[in-house]
């Protein structure tokens, strides 16, 4: 395999101010402990991170060249759920363990046909959008939602 260069560390949103190349990667691309990936102006690079992280929309990996990696979240297909039960909506949601993007009028997840079935019958609105989606992080300061005991860790955003 050729030498590639090496991501070993994510610095959070906002706090690097280095020139950086942007890296487009949808929700499940941003999950990540080992992988290579490719910058959006084609620089190839490994990410080899000590735990598997899921890397947020703003978060840069400094490269061993001294290259710095922006992470953007890629415009991906979702469902923007509206209703007047927003509440009883984002339970049922979260029961079902689902990611979920909270905004002041509206909740989005990701396009799933079953779960737009369930929504629509407790009388949501869903429609259909293609944007970022990034989710409220997991319990207990970890950035994804595993069940009860999944073990993973993450950084919060």
């Amino acid at each position: 395999m050729p030498f590639l260069l090496r991501a070993q560390t994510v610095t959070p949103a906002g706090s690097n101010d280095r020139p950086i190349e942007d890296c487009s990667l949808d929700y499940d691309a941003r999950f990540v402990r080992r992988k290579v990936l490719m910058s959006d102006s084609g620089t190839r690079f490994l990410v080899d991170l000590a735990q598997t992280t899921s890397l947020g929309h703003g978060d840069t990996l400094p490269l061993s060249d001294g290259t710095h990696i922006r992470i953007i979240a890629a415009p991906e297909p979702v469902l923007r759920v509206t209703g007047s039960n927003l509440v009883q909506l984002a339970w049922h949601i979260g029961n079902r363990h689902t990611p979920c993007q909270i905004t002041p009028d509206a909740l989005i997840i990701r396009d799933d046909p079953v779960i737009r079935h369930m929504l629509e019958h407790l009388g949501a609105q869903v429609t259909k959008a293609m944007q970022p989606f990034t989710p409220e992080g997991g319990a207990y300061g970890y950035g994804r939602t595993h069940g009860h005991a999944h073990g993973a860790t993450a950084h919060d955003h």
